[in-house]
């Protein structure tokens, strides 16, 4: 067989990645063929074997178990009826200020991203309960719907997040210790999406108006409990799985286990547990799962082509070399990355990406939390970038059709996100303290 040189190997499998995604394949299948085609020529018969023990040690990662818990956690969350509750009970709170909805929206988002951790539970939910009710009160279908899916999203970065189970066994980096590296960014996200809302209703009256005082008028007590009511039982969920990991009582996977289990006890005390709802979250759970880990072993396998070919130190010497030194180097990496969100799938872009930049995060001296959760961070644009833009589409699906909420008032509805989400990267560059505080706070790993 000829030989290939690592220079044409890596174009060849970073550009044919990025050519037969544009074609609709799924990205797994993409990948496998690829590092088939590819491992044939480096191992010859062998590949077979190869990809078989790659994928294998994959599946051995005991971390990863905590995947289909999360994923499970967040599916007997969405039906428990816990989320309606609050919204409603903020609802009242907020919803005489202009932009009241949209900012109860990001409110809930957040605190579902602390409970939920899946963007399709998230998003799903926040547009069946949040859309129709600004919708329906007079909101700019764009302003309403980027509140929607931007609040949503949250969930992939706030603890507990699938994402960051993902990313951590393959950097070897801790995942409880990126669970609270990722706290004071995916908060400084809601707080700018607040500051968004607000000020944008302030500035264009019609925008958001505010609930007529007809439909908020109940007793500032009877609000009261109801708001402590609504919020105790997400604070049971986040100290079941975060408040564990912090003290150093369990690991990620095993607060995963306890999150399960309180997920599914609190949906029995809402009398919303049944054998159909059983049914259904572990068809989601499996489903979900599934489709993480048939990309994660392709990718495995796919990597490991790429670094038998001595790929990686081609592309380290590519980003080493770029001007302005290891800050242009990784203002190179976050370019790509954020480019690759406008085509692959989150989950694709960790498996193949992650092993290949974070030797480079090492050689040039970054904090190995602090570029994990900046590429986090940069992955939030993800789903809010067309062609892929997974939030976009989620949103527009779970949409009530009488609302005649469109695909282009979504992108419109996103777009001062993404730049809000630019920014921040931008301020947690000049203060890397914003996550590696919490971190360092924690007792055991």
């Amino acid at each position: 067989m000829p030989e290939l040189s690592p220079e044409f190997v890596t174009i060849a499998m970073l550009v044919g990645v990025l050519v037969l995604v544009i074609t609709g394949f799924p990205l797994a299948y993409i990948i496998g063929f690829l590092g088939i085609i590819f491992g044939i020529f480096l191992w010859q018969e062998q590949v077979g074997s190869v990809f078989y023990l790659r994928i294998y040690r994959l599946m051995l990662n005991r971390v990863l178990l905590a995947v289909p818990l999360f994923v499970f956690m967040g599916a007997m969350l969405e039906r428990s009826g816990i989320i309606e509750r609050l919204y409603a009970t903020l609802y009242l709170w907020l919803g005489g200020f202009r932009g009241g909805l949209a900012v109860v929206t990001i409110i809930v988002g957040t605190i579902m991203a602390a409970t939920v951790g899946v963007i399709t539970a998230s998003v799903t939910l926040l547009t069946l309960v949040a859309l129709p009710s600004m919708v329906r009160r007079g909101y700019s279908k764009s302003f309403a719907a980027g509140a929607v899916t931007a609040g949503g999203i949250l969930g992939i970065l706030i603890p507990p997040s699938v994402m960051i189970v993902v990313y951590g066994p393959m950097a070897e980096i801790s995942v409880g210790k990126m669970f609270f590296g990722a706290f004071i960014p995916g908060f400084m996200l809601a707080a700018g999406y607040i500051s968004y809302i607000v000020i944008r209703a302030f500035m264009q009256h019609d925008i958001g108006p505010p609930v007529p005082v007809e439909e908020r008028a109940v007793p500032f007590v009877k609000k009261s409990g109801m708001l402590l009511v609504s919020l105790v039982p997400p604070a049971i969920l986040i100290f079941s799985v975060l408040g564990v990991i912090f003290l150093g009582i369990a690991t990620p996977t095993e607060a995963a286990a306890t999150g399960a289990f309180m997920a599914t006890i609190l949906t029995i005390g809402y009398r919303q547990f049944s054998l159909k709802v059983l049914t259904d979250v572990l068809t989601t759970m499996m489903r979900l799962s599934g489709f993480i880990f048939l990309v994660g072993g392709m990718s495995f396998a796919f990597v490991g082509v790429f670094l038998g070919f001595g790929c990686n130190e081609v592309v380290t010497g590519w980003v080493m070399g770029m001007p302005g030194g290891k800050w242009g180097a990784f203002g190179v990496i976050m370019f790509v990355v954020f480019l690759l969100g406008f085509f692959i799938d989150w989950i694709g872009i960790l498996f193949i990406m992650v092993p290949i930049i974070t030797p480079i995060f090492e050689a040039l001296g970054f904090d190995p939390i602090w570029a994990a959760i900046m590429v986090c961070v940069n992955l939030q644009t993800s789903f809010m970038t067309p062609p892929f833009a997974m939030g976009i589409y989620i949103c527009r699906g779970a949409a009530d059709p009488s609302l005649n909420v469109t695909v282009l008032d979504i992108i419109r509805g996103v777009i001062p996100y993404v730049l809000i989400v630019l920014s921040v990267i931008v301020l947690l560059a000049i203060f890397p303290e914003l996550i590696t505080f919490l971190p360092g706070l924690m007792i055991g790993d």
